[in-house]
């Protein structure tokens, strides 16, 4: 996987079969096997767009979230060819997107206080989520939570993320230890996510 060029066919035949399993489970070992393959690529990102983020653990985190997120949308019946070629355009192409919505965001922002930050981000376990102790209910919340993804509101890698702690009951630590991620970056994550469902939560009201 890391010899030779993004076009090299053998590589599609290595990834494919990987991305028809991780489709079916979801199972995160997966995607720490891809994370191993495309390691130096993604290193290779992260000092080119230097620019772009002046803090290097927070872009390596960023580079390596999205990069999670474009994996989790990899359709190999849509496109099962050049695989390693499309993962690499749309990780820098979402790292793009990401960095103008956060500058669109930061002219946008006002200060607030941390406690009123928290209360609005979620900060607190919701209880509605809390109380979801049978099956049935458990599939209406990932359903919801499956319906802003298909909204555009939060990414893939957001969904599994508020599924993996918010609904099964994962603690963040654990599910960055088992994401190979930084637990503040995926701490901050999942409140930026429920931000995002709560503002639009408040909106249909």
């Amino acid at each position: 996987m890391r010899k030779g060029t993004s076009k090299d066919p053998g590589k599609d035949e290595i990834l494919r079969p990987i991305f028809e399993l991780h489709a079916k489970d979801r199972n995160p070992r997966w995607r720490a096997i891809l994370l191993g393959f495309f390691w130096p690529g993604l290193e290779s990102i992260h000092y080119k767009k230097r620019d772009w983020e002046p803090d290097p653990d927070d872009r390596w985190q960023n580079i390596v979230w999205i990069f999670l997120d474009v994996l989790c949308r990899i359709d190999v019946e849509r496109r099962s060819s050049r695989l390693v070629q499309k993962i690499f355009n749309d990780t820098i192409h979402r790292l793009h997107d990401e960095y103008r919505r956060t500058s669109a965001r930061t002219i946008q922002e006002i200060p607030s206080e941390p406690e009123e930050i928290e209360f609005l981000s979620g900060g607190a376990e919701d209880v509605a989520f809390a109380e979801i102790d049978f099956c049935e209910e458990r599939e209406k919340e990932i359903k919801r939570l499956r319906e802003h993804v298909e909204a555009g509101r939060i990414g893939e890698a957001d969904f599994l993320l508020l599924v993996g702690t918010k609904v099964y009951g994962k603690s963040i630590s654990e599910y960055a230890r088992e994401a190979g991620l930084d637990y503040q970056s995926v701490k901050k994550r999942r409140l930026r996510a429920e931000a995002v469902i709560r503002r639009f939560m408040e909106k249909t009201r």
